[in-house]
């Protein structure tokens, strides 16, 4: 026999005898506050334990029967294995009968059973009457051919029977996950003298442990668990299915309340935007329309929204489609989780569904590659799902903790998911460090984006030997990262596709074409600085003597560095190669003899002007010949 504990959550009209059913079979009150026992009706959520005839536990959620307190139903209703569709017998099915059936098919709550109460009210044929109309209304839904009991909270007449259907009901229930992060969406919030901050729900998926860092979700508050009890009793660890209470340590009260939910650090990621799968409940009075605002029902949640439908103008009654819903709260979830949507006014359930993606993109509407990438989400396999995120983040990537928060599995199928992409070739790691990926196919676009840049810059400046990283970079997407953008190029450059040139960027096939004309200022230019030896001439000087443009001489400059002719010192001061070359020979051979040389023995050496003394020692720094120690210079090791 399994030892999972199992909740049981009630629903039905208003006055039909929900709470004096929980009170029979555990001895609980599950009304406590005194609003509730002067108005003999439910308004919050109550609680109770029971232990079944196999020492079974169940964890029993009431909820509010009347129509004004639907919201707190809906939350009741989550993280519920089984539900007890309570009916009296003097009515039979009421309104609220079918909205509480209806709210728990949409939030797929899988099992349950009847519960006619108030049978000492009436008479047998009567009840048969009731039993046959409660049968015709469960066709179709999955509490059909489901047990009814009938029940007398009065007489206790039933008892037996019902306490023995439910332990076999509990025994057909699927455990929970306890793979996957701890999540509780909170229901209570109180404080206990010299304890604090104390939370309640029922635990979803996940463990938790006594001492364990949490953040409660949104807006991420850290706390610290100071401790935990399960049905009423201390414990070290809670599991999924719990119903849990939660001592926060770091938290007060006030900042806390029903709708938060508890989760480990960074495991959630609060949106106000959020894509799903909606289904318009056939009974729905009108058609849902693009952009009417609703009541959105989340786990213990509720939120102001506004339906961004993505493929229609309404939905009918009885229709479904995918939206995008725009929240005036942000919300913390996980793909996957149920959602139930009501009119604001006048109040009805209109349908409900199952979350895509918890921080969507905006979208244009009617988009059928947008209709195929969320049909993916709601019904696809992980490993169609994952690319979908990664291509999604198109040139910015996604960091591992970025897929933790945004997808619903557990850390370790997550990590083979992502090393089987990368061995299909389909996914990169491209910063190990800090477990960065993207997609191959991006990174393959990215590298051919830039192939095509450079191509474009090289037909319009062929006299350029090539394009500075920087620009390169900035002409790419803005989410880029520098370390990607590395990685490419350096990926480009081993295939021999680019050439990487100190902070210049070519194409390997790119060659700096002269015309017959620049051909002719090219060699004037290198016989001018040939010439002028270790008194180049100035930028200035140099376009008067081949009369063209200062900015014509630097491109034609530019041109001879690049074939070895001419060496850039500084910028606009320039010096034959040959110059250097004799320099740089009488440096090394005084430094050999002398050890270390000053700014003025260098320029009686060398018998520059001192205009160009600093300039030409500072060269010779960069160019790892000398290092400079205090205001001498020396040879650097192994020149």
């Amino acid at each position: 026999m399994s030892s999972a504990p199992i909740i049981l959550g009630t629903a039905g009209h208003i006055d039909h005898g929900k709470s004096s059913l929980i009170k029979a079979l555990t001895g609980v009150d599950p009304d406590r506050l005194k609003e509730e026992k002067l108005r003999g009706i439910t308004i919050e959520l109550g609680f109770a334990d029971l232990v079944l005839p196999t020492g079974r536990h169940l964890g029993i959620v009431d909820v509010p029967g009347h129509e004004r307190f639907v919201r707190h139903m809906v939350a009741g209703a989550t993280g519920m294995d089984l539900v007890a569709l309570v009916i009296a017998a003097d009515e039979g099915v009421m309104p609220q009968t079918r909205e509480h059936l209806e709210i728990c098919q949409l939030l797929q709550v899988k099992q349950g059973l009847v519960v006619l109460t108030k049978t000492d009210l009436v008479e047998e044929d009567w009840l048969e009457l009731v039993e046959e109309e409660v049968r015709e209304a469960l066709l179709g839904t999955f509490l059909e051919g489901a047990p009814i009991e009938r029940f007398s909270a009065v007489t206790q007449a039933g008892k037996e029977h019902l306490l023995a259907t439910l332990a076999e009901l509990a025994e057909q229930v699927p455990p929970k996950p306890f793979r996957g992060i701890f999540r509780l969406p909170i229901d209570r919030v109180f404080t206990i003298k010299g304890f604090g901050t104390v939370v309640t729900g029922t635990a979803i998926s996940g463990r938790l442990k006594v001492g364990e860092a949490v953040a409660v979700y949104p807006p991420e508050f850290k706390a610290k668990v100071r401790g935990l009890q399960v049905h009423g009793q201390s414990v070290a660890e809670a599991l999924a299915g719990n119903r849990t209470a939660v001592n926060l340590q770091g938290l007060e009260k006030e900042e806390v309340e029903r709708g938060m939910v508890v989760a480990p650090p960074g495991a959630l990621l609060p949106s106000r935007r959020l894509d799903a799968f909606l289904e318009i409940l056939p009974s729905a009075p009108r058609p849902l329309k693009h952009r009417a605002a609703v009541r959105l029902h989340t786990g213990t949640s509720e939120s102001i929204a506004m339906p961004l439908l993505l493929d229609a103008d309404e939905l009918a009654p009885g229709a479904s489609g995918y939206v995008q819903f725009f929240l005036r709260e942000p919300l913390a979830l996980k793909p996957g989780d149920r959602l139930v949507i009501r009119c604001i006014s006048p109040a009805f359930t209109w349908g409900g569904g199952q979350t895509l993606h918890v921080n969507p993109p905006r979208h244009r509407r009617r988009q059928e590659a947008l209709l195929a990438k969320l049909a993916t989400l709601e019904k696809g396999a992980p490993e169609q799902i994952l690319p979908l995120y990664l291509e999604e983040a198109g040139a910015a990537g996604r960091s591992r903790s970025e897929l933790e928060a945004l997808l619903p599995w557990d850390p370790g199928d997550l990590t083979a998911l992502l090393n089987s992409l990368i061995k299909q070739g389909q996914a990169i790691n491209y910063d190990p460090e800090k477990e960065r990926y993207i997609l191959t196919a991006t990174a393959r676009e990215l590298k051919q984006e830039i192939s095509g840049n450079l191509s474009a810059y090289h037909r319009k400046n062929p006299m350029k030997p090539g394009l500075s990283k920087e620009e390169l970079r900035t002409q790419l997407p803005a989410r880029l990262e520098v370390r990607l953008f590395n990685q490419l190029l350096n990926d480009l450059v081993q295939k021999k596709q680019i050439v990487l040139e100190k902070d210049l960027v070519r194409l390997a096939s790119h060659r700096v074409t002269l015309g017959v004309d620049q051909e002719e200022h090219v060699s004037r230019l290198a016989a001018l600085y040939k010439r002028g030896q270790l008194s180049p001439p100035t930028l200035k000087e140099a376009a008067a003597d081949l009369a063209v443009t200062p900015d014509k001489v630097k491109q034609l400059l530019t041109v001879l560095v690049n074939q070895g002719r001419l060496v850039k010192v500084k910028e606009d001061l320039y010096f034959h190669q040959e110059a250097i070359d004799q320099i740089k020979a009488q440096l090394v051979d005084f430094l050999k003899k002398n050890k270390e040389i000053t700014v003025v023995q260098f320029k009686d050496l060398t018998q520059t002007s001192r205009k160009f003394t600093i300039p030409l020692l500072e060269y010779f720094d960069t160019a790892r010949t000398t290092v400079r120690v205090g205001e001498t210079r020396r040879l650097r090791e192994g020149v």
